[in-house]
């Protein structure tokens, strides 16, 4: 990989860091937020979900968006609004104004990420180049995910919760020069096509419904609402599909609906966050209720999580030499289900958290690169779609997975964490063997 190649690809994983980390660093601060603004307690579910909610629900809107009017012009304009609107929540005084910040920071988000994995695709055109852009890319995203805890509670501790959002306005603006500086523009990148406003504005409602339906799961007093917000969701998802098939322009072309590749990839990506991002949370749980660990102390027994992202991520360089991508794809969801099964056989230990979730860690380094590189495995004018429905499926699954594991882990008595750390690892299990499966494997991926 060139020079330039190699800077450009560490810019766009930069990026992907910054607004993966954002859905996680505000959660730690969330305490110190509500306090701040004088808020009260029944503002912490919006405040905790609405960055999830529009980041899950316009990444498809924002990757048509790089498609018609250019993905290098699209991502500046993210990166700028991203570092903008962290300014409105830095001053905010009431919660309105910081519930509103945070939801035009995921919006922002949302329209950057899908523009900076189709410009990573366009900077590593050769094989061997893309898969290791691949891999830094998963592996900037995952250990941003679970970073964000950690760094949002020492933000938090040494300066202020307002850091939180104070720190996004430099690192905005360095964002924005070095996409200036690496990314060359692109003349014939963008598509004449009419954007599906009502598709988008269904796709959108959708994926907001579930998430939020999903984090109400958690709360025993909200669990009706939830429900009622989760079979909304699926109206609206199963409207869009119709409307989808109806309208000339769709919001997804119907190339992507048919795509067996981008159907493979986005399951594997919601398995992905499903059964990580879960196993995060709950063993933040358990350190924290159980085990009697501070939250700064619970948040640094999970860097051997994000360690273990970009170990297994480096290894599909050589794992990928031997391996089809499905087999890869399979081997990393066996070490997310070994992490789990590690993580009930040491149940109660620290210790046991510390390697439970290192091994998780790098079986999702290793599947994060398979599930993108099959995902994104399709023709050029599918690859700006391709990422925000991939990241789309991401996001799913993380809100669907913590929200269900943790309802069971609730409802299962003293054990119940346990019981849901081995769902966790059936279902990687599951989903790896049915990768393995002839059909699966006769696929051109």
């Amino acid at each position: 990989m060139a020079g330039r190649s190699r800077r450009a690809v560490a810019v766009l994983c930069g990026i992907q860091f910054v607004d993966v980390l954002g859905v996680t660093s505000g959660i730690t601060a969330l305490p110190a937020m509500l306090s701040g603004v004088s808020a009260p307690p029944a503002a912490t579910p919006v405040l905790a979900t609405v960055y999830a909610m529009f980041f899950g629900g316009l990444l498809v809107l924002g990757a048509r968006l790089g498609d018609r009017y250019g993905h290098r012009r699209v991502l500046l304009l993210g990166c700028a609004a991203f570092a903008l609107v962290s300014l409105v929540g830095a001053s905010a005084q009431e919660v309105v104004q910081l519930v509103t910040a945070r939801g035009l920071q995921g919006a922002a988000a949302a329209i950057s990420v899908p523009s900076a994995l189709r410009l990573l695709l366009d900077a590593s055109p050769e094989p061997d180049d893309r898969r290791g852009a691949l891999a830094a890319w998963s592996a900037s995203g995952a250990a941003a995910g679970a970073l964000g805890l950690l760094v949002g509670g020492v933000l938090t501790e040494v300066f202020d919760w307002r850091a939180v959002f104070w720190v996004n306005l430099p690192v905005g603006v360095v964002l924005i020069v070095a996409v200036r500086l690496t990314i060359p523009r692109s003349p014939g990148e963008r598509e004449p096509v009419r954007l599906d406003l009502t598709g988008a504005a269904l796709l959108t409602g959708a994926v907001m419904a579930l998430i939020v339906g999903a984090s109400a799961l958690e709360n025993p007093h909200a669990r009706t609402a939830g429900a009622l917000l989760i079979a909304a969701g699926l109206a609206a998802g199963a409207v869009f599909v119709v409307h989808q098939r109806r309208v000339s322009e769709p919001l997804v072309p119907r190339a992507a609906f048919a795509s067996a590749n981008l159907r493979t990839g986005t399951a594997v990506s919601f398995v992905n966050t499903a059964t990580t991002s879960s196993t995060g949370v709950l063993a933040t749980l358990s350190l924290q209720q159980e085990l009697g660990i501070s939250a700064v102390g619970a948040g640094l027994a999970l860097v051997p999580f994000s360690l273990g992202v970009v170990v297994g991520a480096a290894l599909t360089k050589p794992l990928g030499a031997r391996l089809s991508v499905r087999r890869l794809a399979a081997a990393g969801l066996a070490g997310i289900a070994a992490g789990n099964l590690l993580l009930v056989l040491t149940y109660g230990s620290v210790g046991g958290v510390v390697a439970g979730v290192a091994v998780a860690g790098i079986g999702l380094g290793v599947a994060s690169v398979a599930g993108t590189a099959i995902g994104t495995d399709v023709a050029d004018t599918l690859s700006g779609t391709a990422s925000g429905v991939l990241n789309t499926g991401a996001q799913l699954g993380t809100a669907v997975g913590v929200a269900a594991l943790l309802l069971l882990a609730a409802t299962t008595g003293g054990s119940g964490t346990a019981v849901a750390w081995a769902v966790a690892a059936g279902l990687a299990g599951v989903t790896g063997l049915i990768l393995l499966t002839p059909a699966s494997l006769r696929s051109r991926a």
